[in-house]
């Protein structure tokens, strides 16, 4: 896969594309040749299911993330279904989370045997804690909120919530490793944090792999049993489970991206702000907050006229992407089955779009992105 254009009306013909989305090709040879000594090691010592290497990147992403421990595990998926999991949910149990998501959210949940609750979006497409404390009743357990774009939702006020009615918090950072608030990276803050690292996350595998950071040791050993269907010593299933281990060629190529993580944000970074200074007043760009720091897995703008203007760029050669268009209790699996009051939410997800903005783009192909969009506008 070179590109995303999944949410795409149509395609765009690979021969019109002038600006891609995403691009997951590794070109540089320096690079391609860290990843292939990476590779190289595992294939010698030949413990290809949580070797030395995965131990390496537990460690190094717990030493990242500023948190006591972290658990290597297959996806971002099973990073938020093992981690609910451990909040042993019954029957009735209810998680607040936000509707504009990507449905691994509300699908884990809802197999690890809770009703999600949906409060609102803000202006900044992240869940509003303002939004939150009139859905919680005797029977909320969690809030699991998603930092959304690559951008922290507002902490300070959701961990007083929840430590006011005693409930836990689960970071979705699957957008946002790298991002922080007030200092404190995303993941170390809530109970847990939930990290996807798939190819198009900025901290990325070649593949499926994805990790949980955690503060104390015992919750770290029951999510340690849990990824391996339950067992204990490898041998004794002490509650049943899934297979949700993390591959050690995925670990040994993750720690080699770890190191190029802060170049890669620096250059989204860069890109985003050329876009914020041309863009500003003609759409809306990303709202910003000065206690947080945006890594940008995404540029998303509000635009009138949205999907006119995705038509135009399409005709540009411009990939863009909609994240996520079918809100969380809109999916067909969900329809009907949960109430959710949510203005905010069904007013951005008629406006918001994602732009192209990585850091394997060039200063010309922003340039091209602006012009479009200006003359869309007629700015």
């Amino acid at each position: 896969m070179v590109s995303s254009t999944l949410n795409n009306p149509t395609q765009i013909p690979a021969d019109a594309v002038k600006v891609r989305f995403l691009d997951l090709r590794v070109l540089d040879a320096d690079y391609r040749a860290e990843i292939h000594e990476a590779v190289e090691r595992v294939l010698l010592h030949g413990r290809f299911i949580m070797g030395p290497e995965h131990d390496a990147f537990e460690d190094a992403i717990a030493d990242f993330c500023q948190t006591p421990f972290a658990v290597g595990v297959g996806s971002g998926s099973d990073a938020l279904y093992l981690s609910l999991r451990t909040l042993d949910l019954q029957p009735g149990d209810e998680v607040i989370t936000t509707p504009l998501t990507w449905v691994a959210t509300t699908n884990a949940i809802v197999l690890a045997g809770g009703t999600p609750v949906y409060a609102d979006v803000a202006d900044d497409y992240n869940i509003d804690a303002d939004t939150i404390e009139d859905r919680i009743t005797p029977k909320t357990r969690a809030i699991l909120l998603v930092h959304f774009t690559g951008q922290m939702c507002d902490m300070d006020k959701i961990m007083a919530i929840a430590t006011k009615h005693g409930i836990d918090v689960i970071e979705d950072s699957a957008q946002a490793f790298g991002a922080t608030y007030n200092g404190k990276p995303a993941g170390s803050l809530g109970t847990m944090g939930c990290f996807s690292m798939n190819p198009m996350k900025i901290m990325n595998a070649f593949g499926e792999a994805g990790a949980v950071t955690v503060g104390d040791e015992a919750r770290r050993d029951r999510l340690q049993s849990l990824r391996y269907a339950g067992t204990i010593n490898k041998e004794n299933c002490v509650t049943p489970s899934i297979n949700g281990r993390l591959d050690t060629i995925q670990a040994a190529m993750l720690l080699v991206n770890l190191k190029h993580l802060p170049a890669k944000i620096e250059a989204r970074r860069t890109f985003a702000s050329i876009y914020t200074s041309e863009l500003s007043g003609i759409v809306g760009t990303p709202p910003l907050h000065n206690d947080r720091d945006h890594i940008y897995y995404s540029y998303t703008i509000n635009a009138d006229d949205r999907d006119g203007l995705m038509a135009h760029l399409r005709a540009d050669g411009i990939e863009t992407k909609i994240q996520h268009p079918i809100l969380m209790p809109d999916h067909d699996a969900y329809k009907g089955r949960f109430d959710a009051d949510i203005p905010g939410a069904r007013k951005l997800i008629e406006r918001i779009v994602c732009i192209p903005c990585h850091e394997h783009m060039t200063e010309d192909e922003a340039a091209h992105v602006i012009a479009s969009i200006k003359a869309f506008y007629g700015a």
